[in-house]
């Protein structure tokens, strides 16, 4: 699903000023267009993850920028890796 920022907004509780922050952060990084911007399902569910973290659990901004750092690094890995085991899988010719 893709949503603009007032949606976006509303479907989260956000005020503007803290996506404002976020997107500053680069801790969301949605798709631009002429329009403006469009945030799709991948934001939704990393906004909500921020918010939790911020609100539910207490960190602070470094904390946040930690974990999402943390978080990007493990979503990488599991790409490599998927990639890896799919070359282990395919037969090569000898």
């Amino acid at each position: 699903m893709i949503m603009n920022k007032q949606e976006f907004l509303t479907c989260l509780g956000l005020q503007v000023h803290t996506l404002d922050f976020w997107l500053e952060q680069r801790w969301l990084i949605p798709e631009e267009n002429a329009a403006g911007i469009d945030f799709s399902d991948v934001d939704l569910a990393r906004a909500r993850l921020i918010r939790d973290l911020k609100t539910d659990f207490g960190f602070n901004d470094e904390g946040v920028e930690m974990i999402l750092h943390l978080v990007d690094q493990l979503h990488g890995l599991r790409g490599v890796l998927e990639q890896l085991a799919g070359e282990l899988q395919t037969p090569t010719s000898r």
